[in-house]
């Protein structure tokens, strides 16, 4: 599903260059659950970003169901990410001015699928917020919003999902929730899963840990 291979990436600083990864080779074959952990700072939203074509890598290659992403323009890395990834973030990224049902249809319209609202409103019903369509991110709590981005990520059924702390801004009763609603969800869809997490109890969950520590691989 996806590779890394001896990837490495430094960004620029005041005293010269900053090294957030170092040779990071990694695969993820179709349906694993892999948690990245790591300590805040050790590079794991980077990794992310990486995967996901968001960044491009100083050195090394990422290749997501066989593309090198960094042999893709931005427009193709954009295409692939929409037909392939669905993702999860801490902070929701929810669009302030779409209710909640627009924001589940707006992957499916870039898609150029049809059936939008339709699809739409059944992944929210699914997610337990039938009753919630029409309303907008700030008319709703913490675990709304991150139960209506889940609905948003499994709407499209990617093939790899990628959930970046998606538990961090919600209480643990909420959390914890959310965790047992996104399992399922990737059981029901088969989806391929990476998760990253400081929190090694959820990283249990899945069928393999890599350990991130000062921007290297640890295990």
């Amino acid at each position: 599903m996806i590779e890394a291979r001896a990837l490495s990436k430094t960004v620029p600083s005041g005293t010269g260059w900053l090294p957030i990864l170092h040779e990071i080779t990694f695969a993820v074959g179709e349906g694993e659950a892999v948690a990245i952990v790591g300590a805040s700072g050790s590079g794991k939203s980077t990794l992310l970003g990486l995967m996901a074509g968001l960044d491009l890598p100083t050195a090394g290659t990422v290749r997501l169901v066989g593309e090198d992403l960094a042999t893709l323009d931005e427009d193709r890395r954009a295409a692939l990410r929409g037909r392939v990834l669905g993702f999860v973030f801490q902070s929701f990224q929810l669009l302030p001015a779409l209710t909640a049902l627009e924001n589940v249809m707006l992957p499916l319209e870039l898609a150029g699928r049809t059936d939008a609202p339709v699809v739409a409103g059944a992944m929210l019903e699914r997610v337990g917020l039938a009753a919630r369509l029409g309303h907008y991110p700030k008319h709703l709590s913490g675990g709304e919003q991150q139960r209506v981005a889940l609905a948003r990520a499994f709407a499209v059924r990617p093939r790899l999902l990628l959930a970046d702390e998606p538990t961090g801004n919600l209480d643990a009763e909420t959390g914890a929730q959310i965790i047992e609603l996104m399992f399922a969800l990737n059981r029901e869809a088969g989806t391929t899963l990476i998760l990253v997490t400081h929190d090694d109890q959820l990283a249990r969950r899945c069928g393999r840990t890599l350990r991130l520590a000062g921007g290297r691989l640890a295990g």
